[in-house]
């Protein structure tokens, strides 16, 4: 893909676990009729600036449902501890693109827009080690909430910390920035490689955020901007939600 004068190669990694910790087989779960894992795939794929999109997984079944949707997936160990080392394997075996995408498989309706705006940095001619997506954070409803990530960012925008706890402290009535970060990312495929050899961090298994381990190791997280609108599948009532949920670009 050439924008702004700029060559990238980029590719999208679509990690997705049978026996996922808080919803096992959430990637089979059915939305309008369509396996959680196809929407996925399907949505990533309408987004032009991508080479490739590959659904790594352990299972069978997931695999079976991606085949059969004319997809292409990568078979990975059900040991590997956590959704950038499947991400990692896939992209040793990608040696030519220069940007890996990790989307989670819980993201059914991401729009191909999110995926640009995930990237904009490395097609403006840009290099930094890695990128995620953040939203306007709905005060009322999620700064309280723990299974809403807030992240809070330096004047580059860089993130400063990501925490499920309400941040930051608003002590005076001044108002200060703060967004709803989207588990999605981008990496230098240099970066991710060696992302994943560094040892986990003590914020990373408090807050059970693996983004901090970057941080913690005094690498840089770009925090991309969107007002884009999806919804994201954690809980019982999210499910429900996307059984009536208008997909609109």
């Amino acid at each position: 893909m050439v924008y702004s004068g700029v060559s990238m190669r980029i590719l999208c990694v679509i990690p997705s676990r049978i026996g996922s910790t808080r919803t096992p087989r959430k990637a089979l779960l059915p939305i309008q009729n369509k396996p959680m894992i196809q929407w996925v795939y399907e949505n990533a794929r309408r987004c032009h600036i991508l080479q490739d999109v590959v659904v790594a997984t352990d299972s069978e079944e997931i695999a079976a449902v991606i085949q059969k949707a004319g997809g292409n997936v990568m078979m990975t160990s059900p040991h590997l501890p956590t959704g950038s080392d499947r991400v990692a394997f896939v992209a040793t075996q990608y040696p030519t693109m220069d940007v890996i995408i990790n989307l989670q498989g819980d993201e059914p309706f991401i729009k191909p827009r999110m995926l640009e705006q995930l990237v904009a940095p490395y097609l403006n001619g840009e290099t930094p080690e890695m990128t995620t997506l953040a939203s306007p954070l709905d005060m009322e409803t999620h700064y309280n909430n723990p299974g809403a990530v807030k992240v809070v960012t330096d004047l580059q925008g860089n993130a400063l910390f990501f925490s499920r706890a309400p941040i930051p402290y608003f002590r005076v009535t001044e108002k200060a920035p703060v967004y709803h970060h989207m588990g999605l990312y981008a990496f230098r495929r240099d970066f991710l490689l060696h992302y994943t050899q560094l040892t986990p961090t003590p914020l990373e298994k408090v807050e059970a955020l693996e983004q901090m381990r970057a941080l913690e190791h005094g690498f840089k997280i770009r925090v991309c901007l969107t007002e884009e609108k999806t919804l994201e599948i954690n809980t019982p009532e999210e499910y429900q939600q996307a059984q009536t949920f208008v997909y609109a670009e």
